[in-house]
């Protein structure tokens, strides 16, 4: 299949994806295909999403969860937020092709103000974070990306359910987030990098804004919060 540029295009739960294999490594492209990309997200947001819900993500990625939001969800908008320079025209592509017409994407990190970040930029473009790893090579690029007062932002949009997915530093942001707008919270978490403190230190800022574990529509580094069950 192919969308109107001539651009063949992946499909997953009956939304289109570019194949832009500069952006889409291997793994995710057969992910896509088989329809596993994020699929634990998926049906935990679609379960979790009510109508006029205000969505803010965290962590844009390739454009999956913020279309899966707008054009499978009764949301009322959602709101995206991406570091990555790169991925912006990507998922600015994939709402356009899915008639996401309730999403938008700000290229943003959020923080404790205005400004900017360093922003270490990955051959897989989805490995790219906020944090140098040991690893990273002369073929990683470090930028300077725009930077939002994090709380000035929940102010601004007001949102009813966040959705992260910032490898990692979620545990440095959440517990900064005034949270009292939300009412549900999906994050996918990184032990692998935050460790068992990390963990702790995020379920213990959820907890103490109201948002429990909710243990039913969780499945492994994917887990769900709400202040309404």
């Amino acid at each position: 299949m192919t969308d109107a540029s001539d651009t063949p295009v992946l499909t997953c739960l009956d939304m289109q994806f570019p194949l832009d294999k500069a952006v889409l490594p291997p793994r995710v492209r057969k992910l896509l295909r088989t329809g596993a990309y994020e699929a634990k997200e998926a049906e935990a947001a679609q379960k979790l999403i009510r109508k006029g819900d205000v969505v803010m993500e965290l962590g844009g990625g390739i454009g999956f969860m913020s279309t899966l939001v707008a054009t499978k969800t009764p949301a009322r908008a959602v709101h995206a937020f991406e570091a990555n320079p790169a991925l912006i025209p990507y998922i600015r592509r994939v709402h356009a092709l899915n008639g996401a017409k309730t999403a938008q994407v700000t290229h943003a990190v959020l923080s404790d103000g205005d400004g900017t970040a360093p922003f270490y930029v990955r051959p897989n473009f989805l490995a790219s974070s906020l944090t140098p790893m040991a690893e990273d090579g002369p073929e990683v690029q470090k930028l300077d990306v725009p930077m939002r007062d994090m709380n000035q932002v929940m102010a601004d949009l007001k949102p009813t359910v966040l959705i992260c997915d910032i490898e990692g530093a979620e545990v440095d942001v959440l517990p900064k987030l005034d949270l009292s707008s939300l009412r549900a919270v999906l994050i996918e978490t990184h032990p692998q990098w935050i460790g068992k403190e990390g963990i702790r230190k995020v379920f213990h800022c959820l907890d103490a804004a109201g948002l429990v574990f909710f243990p039913r529509w969780s499945h492994g580094k994917v887990a769900v919060f709400r202040s309404d069950w």
